[in-house]
């Protein structure tokens, strides 16, 4: 259930919001829309209340990113920046969702002078003042907005920003698909699922057991093509989990990847505990790549986290660290652990160049 309105004024209201939207799409809620409001409602949603970024759940965190995990993944990423910056002779980076605020302190500490201006694209409140704090010593650089800007030049970074797009569900009942959307439960406190008719299915055709549930990632495909039409020059990165299409449609991922996590802790609920915890879902890399291409963007570069950092110069970093800094970093490349679930996919426009993060094990062929 989710929490009481005793319990939580802001949640109450969060409820109270979802429950009026449900009555005015005629008591059938897309999932999109319900992820939407669930995690970005002005002053109510997850993320727009500022969602608990750390290390650990005694901090009181809900989950870790790469940037917080080690401070070596934005000095390699930084190495990829940089030549992204000489490409296409610009000096501004664009980070979209910067979450804690410290890949971009990160970034800015090792680019240096490089950089003349970050920007960081961001919706949350309480996320712009810890970013703020976090990039302090770089104040005169560090700029914010809220929206994509009407065009753009330099490099694009987003990590871990995809995931949190909202997606639709479709569901297969061995016959037909449905889409599945959210109506209002048993009481004025809880939501239910529902299915209604649809045309819309996965890009692949065959082989779905009865039963699946699965994403479609419209949102997401649908910032990559904007992106394209506002990138007049420069080159994009985005670090995320996910899988190439053949992979992300496989039978065997019958029940699709949408999460929630709290408290270091998944589960497979977006229904419960609404507003309280992040929801996400992997993500199809072709259909990113299709996006981004169709909309004239070049695909430049798709491998996984490891394999990019490691081209990026981690392994050198790794020889210069101390052992507590070895063991964290091992984390972002391990197999069993970020290195192959997370993936990098580049973009560039208007510049040729062939990235540092992907001379060697390059995997576009399996877009």
């Amino acid at each position: 259930m989710p929490e009481s309105p005793n319990h939580s004024s802001v949640s109450a209201a969060l409820l109270r919001l979802i429950g009026r939207a449900i009555e005015q799409a005629g008591g059938w809620l897309p999932f999109s829309r319900f992820m939407a409001l669930a995690l970005y409602a002005p002053g109510l949603g997850y993320y727009a209340r500022g969602p608990r970024i750390g290390r650990m759940p005694s901090s009181g965190s809900d989950f870790v990113t790469a940037p917080e995990l080690s401070p070596l993944f934005a000095r390699a990423l930084a190495r990829q920046v940089a030549q992204g910056l000489d490409a296409s002779g610009c000096d501004e980076v664009w980070e979209f969702g910067a979450g804690s605020g410290a890949l971009a302190a990160g970034l800015l500490d090792e680019l240096g002078d490089r950089v003349a201006r970050y920007r960081i694209v961001e919706v949350s409140a309480a996320l712009r003042a810890r970013q703020g704090e976090a990039t302090a010593a770089h104040a005169g650089r560090v700029e914010w907005a809220d929206a994509l800007p009407a065009s753009m030049r330099g490099v694009v970074v987003g990590n871990e920003v995809l995931d949190a797009m909202p997606v639709d569900l479709v569901h297969f009942d061995g016959e037909q698909w449905s889409e599945r959307g959210v109506v209002a439960g048993a009481d004025a406190t809880s939501f239910a699922w529902a299915d209604k008719p649809t045309s819309r299915r996965p890009p692949l055709a065959g082989g779905f057991p009865a039963g699946t549930v699965t994403e479609l990632h419209g949102q997401a495909e649908a910032f990559v093509a904007t992106l394209a039409d506002r990138l007049e020059r420069g080159a994009a990165f985005f670090i995320d989990y996910g899988f190439p299409e053949a992979e992300y449609y496989h039978p065997q991922r019958s029940g699709g990847t949408l999460m929630c996590h709290r408290a270091h802790l998944a589960d497979t609920d977006p229904l419960v505990d609404v507003g309280a915890k992040d929801i996400t879902a992997h993500l199809d890399f072709t259909a990113l790549a299709l996006a981004g291409q169709n909309a004239g963007l070049d695909v430049i570069g798709y491998t996984s986290q490891a394999r990019f950092l490691l081209n990026c110069g981690l392994g050198e970093l790794l020889a210069s660290a101390d052992l507590r800094e070895r063991v964290d970093a091992m984390k972002l490349v391990n197999e069993h652990e970020m290195g192959e679930l997370f993936k990098v996919l580049a973009f560039a426009k208007g510049v040729d160049f062939a990235p540092i993060g992907f001379v060697a094990g390059d995997r576009r062929h399996r877009l």
